[in-house]
């Protein structure tokens, strides 16, 4: 597979916004290039990551995992699977099965770290990309506790 074929899909991912295309390049060509067969699992609910999985092509699907409770949800082409895996020590949430034949990137921290070591810059834009989701999130933690607290006093009023 080309490698124009495999720094496609990573351009729209959020994670890889604002890196520079020698950068994603990079990225890609150490990924390792893998064909998960129907019922393959991609990745596992409570098992330890060591690698982040874009969707390339073929059909994936979330068996389980946070807010999952109905049949199986697509996991379109372009997907990234346990991103955070990449970067740092991380146990997948959900399970993701290929249904068919899935050609995939496997984004492995090992290979991240290196890079991440000959090229500071990538480290930077990626501690930035999680600092700003971790201050999203206590944004949206604070905003949740606001509206506790005010649920709780209305509650004890009436």
């Amino acid at each position: 597979m080309a490698i124009d074929a495999l720094v496609k899909p990573m351009l729209p991912l959020a994670i890889f916004r604002g890196l520079k295309p020698l950068q994603i390049t990079e990225i890609a060509r150490r990924a390792e290039r893998i064909i998960y067969r129907p019922g393959d699992i991609i990745i596992e609910e409570d098992a330890i990551g060591d690698a982040a999985v874009l969707i390339v092509s073929g059909d994936a699907v979330r068996i389980s995992g946070p807010e999952h409770d109905g049949p199986p949800e697509p996991v379109k082409a372009g997907a990234l699977v346990g991103e955070m895996a990449m970067l740092v020590e991380s146990i997948h949430s959900s399970t993701v099965i290929a249904r068919g034949n899935v050609k995939a990137l496997r984004i492995t921290r090992a290979e991240m770290h290196e890079q991440m070591a000959e090229d500071h810059s990538l480290a930077e834009h990626f501690l930035e990309r999680i600092s700003g989701r971790l201050r999203s999130l206590a944004e949206d933690l604070k905003k949740a506790d606001q509206a506790l607290g005010r649920w709780s006093i209305n509650s004890q009023l009436h």
